[in-house]
This record gives C-alpha cells, sequence and structure tokens, in this order.
C-alpha cells in the first residue's frame, strides 16, 4: 500500500527526472510550431504559464495517441521589447550608445531573462526538447531570416518606397498596422470655424495641431448644406491659407457638420484621402516626434503640446465654436504604449496585399480550435490595404542584408547562408555593374515578425536538413493565443505561402487571454500580471495544470484565482485518497462480474468517450471537468463506497470480491490513463508505484463495447439514505429501515452492504 497519506509536489522534479520523450526523424513528425515566448523583463504572467502548460498536454495527448510528436521550443529574442527594457535598466539611450555596446547589453539582459522564462516551463512539466533550444538572435537564425528576404528581394516581393507610416517616436521607428492596438483615450473635439466667402463653415476635429497640414476639406455630395458647392475655397484658421473643397463620400452628413478636414495625416482615413484625391502632403511632425517647421509657430513642440497651444490661439482669435470633452479610441504602440503618428518614410516593404486572396483560401484548410476565432483571422485580411512595412529603425534585431554602391546608388544582396552585418562588415561581392566598388551598409533591422514568422520553417530544418524537413513540415499544430492571430499566426501563413506555397500548419489551436480578478486582461504592461513561480511551488505543477484545463471553455479568457487553484489541489488529494485505497489491494485482472461492476465500467465508457472526443479536439476543459465529475462524484463517493466491502471480502465469494477489487483497478488505470496529458507528474507517480513503468509510454483509453446497466435512480437513492442518516443522527454504518426501489434491484447486494438496510 501506498504509505504516504497525501500528494506532496515536492515529487515532482524527480519525477521529471525520469522522462525521456523520444523522436523519430525518419518517421512523419506530429509538429507542434510552439509560441517562443519573448523575455521582456517583467515577469511571465500566470496566463502565459497556462497558456504553455495546455500546449503541452497537446504534445502529451499525441504521444498517447501514438504520434511520433516532435516539439521543440524556442526564444523569442530579437526587436523592441528588450532595448527598451535595457535603456530603462542601464539609463542609457539606444542611439546614444556606440552600436555594438548596446548589442552587448542587449543580450546580457536576455540571458538573464530568458532563465526566469525557461524555469517556468521546466517547473510546468514541459515535455519539449530543452536540450536542443532555438533563439531567434542566434547566428543561426537569423541567417535563415535573412535567406527569406534574400529570395523575396530577388522575386520582387521585396521593395523600397516612400509613404506614409505608422511611426512611433518613442522607439523611433516605422511600425506595422498588426502591430497597434486601440486604447479610450480622453481627448477634446474641437469645433472650429472654417472661412467660407461671407460667412463660415464648422469643422470638427481631435487634431487641431494638424491644421497645417490640411490641404481639403471634403463634404458628401448628397448633403443639402453643401449642394453647389465642390471647387469653392475654405479658409483654414491660425494659417490663413485656402484650401479647395472637394465631394467624397467618406464625409458622414450625420457627424458634426457633414464637413471634414483632410490633413496629412490624422489618421489612415486621411492617407487613403491624400492617394486619392491627389493632395500635396505636408510633413508635420517629424521622426523626432516633435512638430516641423511647417507647423510655424508651434514648431519643435510635440503634438500633445502644440494641440493645447493652437486651442488656446484658436480660442482666443474666435474661431472655436464649442470644444466637447470626450474619450476617443486612440492607435498606440503595442509594445511601447505610445500613440502612433503617420509620418512619410522611406522603408524596404514585403508584398501582401496581393497575397490576402491566397492566405484566405489557405485558412479554410485549417481547422481552427476553437472555431470561432477563425474569424480574427478573417477580420484582419478584411483589413488588409497596404504592403507591409518591414524595416525597423532600431538596433537589436536581424539587420537587413542589402549593400549599396556609393557610385550609382544601386542595391545589392549577398549569397544567402551566412548571417550578415551589413553596418559592420564590408561588402562581400564583387564590383557593382557600374564598375563602383565602394559600398555603404544598409543599418535598419527587420522586423521581429520577419523572424518569427518563420518558426516552422526553422524548426523543420528547412534549407539546412532534408532528411528533418520531409518528416516535419508542414507541421501539424500552430498553438497560440487570439492577441496575436493578425501577427504571429498571419505572418506565418503569408511568410510560409511565399517561400514554400504549402500552408505552414494543419490545425490551428487558439487560446483565450488570462484575466486579473477583476476580468481585466493580464498583462506585463498592465502590471496586474501574477508570477506563476511562486503559486507552482507553492501548490505544485499539476495543480496549476489541472485549474488551467478546468477554468474556462476552449480559447474562452479565464480569471487567475489562486482561490479556484487551491480547489484543483483538493482534487489531487481525492485522486492520491482512491489510489491509496486501491494500491492495498492486488489486481486479479478480473472485472464486470457484478450488475454494480458493469455499471460503473458503463459510466467509464461514457467518460471515455467524451474525453477521446475531447482530447480530439485539444478541448482540455471538458477532459478535466469530466473526469473530475467521474471521480468525484461517480466512482469515489458512489461506486467505491458501494464496491469497499465486497473488495475486502466482507460476507462476500472470492468471485464477487475479485471483481471487485479489478474493477476498481480497472476504473483506476482508466483514469490514470485519460488524467496523464493534464496532471503528468501524480498520474506518472501512481503509475509507477502500482503498475510499473511510465503512464507516459501507455495508450489512452478506449472505449469498449458491452452491456452496461443504467445508472437509474441510484444516486439519488444513496444520497437519500445518507441524509437520512445524518438527519436522524445515525453514522454511515449504523442500520436503516429501507427498500430497494424499482429498477434498482441489480444493485441490491452491493446496496445493502454499504447502507446496512434492514427490511421495513
Amino acid at each position: 500500500m501506498i504509505p504516504e497519506k497525501a500528494w506532496d509536489p515536492g515529487l515532482e522534479p524527480g519525477i521529471a527526472a525520469g522522462w525521456r520523450h523520444g523522436f523519430d526523424r525518419s518517421r512523419r513528425a506530429y509538429t507542434i510550431d510552439t509560441p517562443p515566448p519573448y523575455p521582456s523583463g517583467r515577469p511571465w504572467h500566470i496566463g502565459a504559464a497556462a497558456h504553455y502548460a495546455q500546449i503541452d498536454m497537446i504534445a502529451r495527448t499525441a504521444r498517447m495517441r501514438g504520434m511520433n510528436v516532435y516539439f521543440p521550443v524556442g526564444i523569442d529574442r530579437n526587436g523592441l521589447p528588450v532595448e527598451l527594457y535595457t535603456e530603462k535598466k542601464r539609463k542609457i539611450r539606444m542611439h546614444a550608445t556606440p552600436r555594438q555596446e548596446f548589442l552587448d547589453l542587449c543580450r546580457q539582459s536576455l540571458d538573464e531573462l530568458e532563465s526566469e522564462m525557461l524555469e517556468v516551463m521546466r517547473s510546468l512539466g514541459m515535455s519539449c526538447d530543452f536540450g536542443n533550444i532555438y533563439r531567434t538572435d542566434s547566428a543561426e537564425y537569423r541567417a535563415v531570416t535573412q535567406a527569406t528576404f534574400i529570395r523575396l528581394w530577388r522575386e520582387g516581393r521585396v521593395y523600397v518606397s516612400t509613404r506614409p507610416n505608422n511611426y512611433d517616436w518613442k522607439s523611433g521607428t516605422v511600425i506595422a498596422d498588426a502591430e497597434i492596438t486601440h486604447e479610450e483615450r480622453e481627448s477634446r473635439l474641437v469645433h472650429m470655424r472654417f472661412g467660407l466667402g461671407e460667412g463660415s463653415i464648422t469643422i470638427a476635429s481631435t487634431r487641431p495641431e494638424l491644421l497645417c497640414a490640411c490641404r481639403a476639406v471634403i463634404v458628401n455630395p448628397g448633403d443639402e448644406r453643401y449642394a453647389g458647392m465642390e471647387g469653392a475655397e475654405a479658409v483654414v484658421p491660425i494659417t490663413g491659407r485656402r484650401v479647395p473643397i472637394r465631394y467624397h463620400r467618406s464625409a458622414r452628413p450625420d457627424f458634426g457638420s457633414g464637413a471634414v478636414m483632410v490633413c496629412s495625416y490624422g489618421d489612415q482615413n486621411d492617407v487613403a484621402l491624400f492617394r486619392e484625391l491627389g493632395l500635396e502632403e505636408v510633413a508635420a511632425i517629424g521622426p523626432d516626434g516633435r512638430m516641423t517647421e511647417a507647423a510655424g509657430a508651434y514648431a519643435g513642440l510635440r503634438p500633445s503640446q502644440a494641440r493645447e497651444k493652437i486651442i488656446a490661439d484658436l480660442e482666443e482669435a474666435g474661431f472655436v465654436e464649442e470644444i466637447d470633452e470626450i474619450r476617443h479610441m486612440t492607435p498606440v504602440s503595442e509594445r511601447s504604449g505610445n500613440a502612433v503618428e503617420i509620418i512619410p518614410m522611406e522603408e524596404y516593404y514585403v508584398r501582401q496585399t496581393d497575397m490576402v486572396g491566397d492566405v484566405r483560401g489557405a485558412s479554410a484548410d485549417i481547422a481552427f480550435h476553437p472555431e470561432k476565432h477563425r474569424q480574427i483571422l478573417l477580420n484582419w485580411l478584411d483589413s488588409v490595404g497596404m504592403d507591409w512595412p518591414v524595416s525597423r529603425r532600431r538596433f537589436y534585431g536581424t539587420e537587413i542584408p542589402v549593400w549599396y554602391c556609393e557610385s550609382c546608388g544601386m542595391a545589392h544582396v549577398p549569397e544567402p547562408g551566412e548571417y550578415r552585418r551589413p553596418w559592420a562588415e564590408e561588402w562581400p561581392g564583387g564590383p557593382c555593374g557600374c564598375g563602383g566598388t565602394k559600398f555603404r551598409g544598409e543599418e535598419r533591422t527587420l522586423d521581429t515578425w520577419m523572424d518569427s514568422s518563420i518558426s516552422p520553417l526553422y524548426i523543420s530544418g528547412w534549407n539546412r536538413d532534408e532528411e528533418l524537413f520531409r518528416s516535419a513540415y508542414p507541421a501539424a499544430l500552430r498553438p497560440q493565443a487570439k492577441d496575436i492571430v493578425r501577427t504571429w499566426l498571419y505572418y506565418t501563413m503569408l511568410r510560409c505561402r511565399q517561400l514554400d506555397g504549402r500552408t505552414p500548419w494543419s490545425e490551428a489551436w487558439i487560446m483565450g487571454y488570462g484575466l486579473d480578478g477583476r476580468g481585466h486582461k493580464m498583462s506585463k504592461s498592465r502590471g496586474n500580471a501574477m508570477d506563476p513561480l511562486p503559486v507552482i511551488r507553492r501548490i505544485g505543477a499539476d495543480a496549476f495544470r489541472f485549474w488551467s484545463a478546468g477554468e474556462a471553455g476552449q480559447g474562452d479568457d479565464f480569471r487567475c484565482s489562486e482561490e479556484r487553484m487551491e480547489s484543483a489541489r483538493k482534487f489531487l488529494t481525492k485522486l492520491w485518497n482512491v489510489s491509496r485505497f486501491a494500491s492495498g489491494m492486488e489486481d486479479p485482472g478480473t472485472s464486470g462480474g457484478t450488475h454494480t461492476d458493469r455499471w460503473i465500467l458503463g459510466e467509464l465508457d461514457a467518460l471515455v468517450r467524451s474525453c477521446q472526443d475531447a482530447y480530439s479536439r485539444y478541448d482540455f476543459f471538458t477532459v478535466a471537468t469530466s473526469v473530475r465529475e467521474f471521480m468525484w462524484n461517480v466512482f469515489a463517493a458512489h461506486y467505491v463506497e458501494m464496491a469497499k466491502q465486497r473488495a475486502a471480502g466482507e460476507g462476500f465469494d472470492d468471485a464477487a470480491r475479485d471483481s471487485a477489487r479489478g474493477t476498481i483497478h480497472r476504473v483506476l488505470r482508466a483514469l490514470l490513463r485519460l488524467l496523464a496529458p493534464v496532471i503528468p507528474f501524480i498520474t506518472d507517480g501512481l503509475w509507477g508505484r502500482m503498475y510499473g513503468g511510465s503512464v507516459h509510454s501507455e495508450r489512452l483509453p478506449e472505449p469498449e463495447e458491452g452491456d452496461y446497466p443504467p445508472r437509474g435512480g441510484l444516486l439519488d437513492f444513496n444520497s437519500e439514505i445518507w441524509n437520512r442518516k445524518k438527519s436522524s443522527g445515525l453514522s454511515l454504518r449504523d442500520p436503516v429501515r429501507a427498500g430497494i426501489p424499482a429498477g434498482l434491484e441489480g444493485f441490491a447486494p452491493d446496496l445493502e452492504a454499504m447502507h446496512r438496510l434492514e427490511k421495513p
């Protein structure tokens, strides 16, 4: 018999030390394209840990279904977050620090931050390949990223252009639409009088600091207030510039005065209008995040400062009709939290608008779990209206492998294969076609999504290991959170379709957000993140994992509550107690010999069917809640109590005794296997002690056909007798007068023994 009276989470490291998870590269692989997490300087919050715990459940489930699981793990170490962290920690500015020195400091920061992240993964019991961790800032990974750039450049899928871009002046770089979130922030809607002949026209805007960049006023052609007014001129307040009034259907007659000023650039609608109407842009805001000389008296101010000053000047000059205090959806950088401006910049672009239809078609072949999250991708595809700007004016990232001839300005890319740093290295090729021999290396880096979007290609050995690539690509599954569907999932589909022509995986598993106790999304930037390590160390990885699986439906957001995690730990105690009871009796290998035994095996069969279906959909919520309900409220509470005396041989023959013992072990074996992907430590510990070997080498149980008697009113009858004894002050072992209800006659021997029933 198992001597310990309770499960000790302190046993988890020792159990994990014995795990071996093989992968046969000669067989077709079940490849999991695991998200490479980003060590950004703050604790990896509980929501993220829950996400990765469930990814491990996917891997363990696949192994127990006989699949050849390839489960690599990586760390995403490129991009802005580590730069901002290093600047803050070292009290330095990137552009004021020698580049190589800054890179070295970033690498030191990443090494420190990565260790804690890996500790969380190991503590969770993740069964990935910790002996072969890939890092997106390694020379090998960056060489592959650069190889993809070189190929797309040569195919004309990458080009350079100057156009309006989202710009984050705090981090000093262009960002893509997918890197922008929208936050509701306080703002003022200023109703301004524009001159119009002898009178005026009122225009409302939250961006009066852009008056210097106003080049037109638009009104709806169906707005009777402005009939016959196209071609007239309005006078911009403060500047006195005359701008044309143009008809355009995007102007809403029901919003404000129905007239809209078109500036370069207040928002993406302005960008589209400037292009469509052929307007001459004015660069009102510069790369330093300050108003340019075009702003006149407001030059050198931050836009927010210029806004306050110009509002005061407008009021003093009598141009303000009214000001509304509003809450306005503001585009902000997902990384820095800074409000985004739109300014013209020369950047490198990857063509994507011509691929939207292709990606949409390919997405139809991907099974989404849950299906509802497919719509996130489709909504994003509907919004893609321009090519992807991929160059960044930062230091810590994969360098753009381009050199420019100083004689003629022609761009050159090297042969792929080696990691290149153009800002620090000479051009590795021969003379330019013009005869020039001096070259200037590109100083910009690539958007970090250019690296992480090739993860399924990289982990499969694309262009490096043909045997592995044949086995491991396309991957089977992409697991990820829903907030990066429009970035990581979409960009990966785009890039893999461009580079390989195939869809990178056949399934996508999308998890919801971790929320704090108030229902707010848990994030590092919000400051409401809970550090998972102290919790895991206190309650154990299995309790944490079981809570994660059973807290919310598949793909739904979930609240992170330590009280709920404690409840999960109680389930482990119940599992331990039932197993400890079973360990005190040998398994005779026979089962199902009585009506009661066949009933519980029927209940088990239904559970197995439900869990098999749920596991096929990576639905761990159904598994956790169904097994918990069965074990706690059916098997332990009713069957074990009914069969306990028979299993002890009290008043029953040997055949009945052995059937009870065998049935208990048969059910327990199935439960341990069903639970193994979710709570791998306690199930493996119990399996090894009771049955030998590792539960993770077993297969998930399969349904078995059988003639199983129905439950009927069994559970209600048991509860009625227990409640009657309790209300009468009797112990559960005291006899009681009661008859066996109709339909429960087959259970009579066990019911009479359990309740000590006396005929009424």
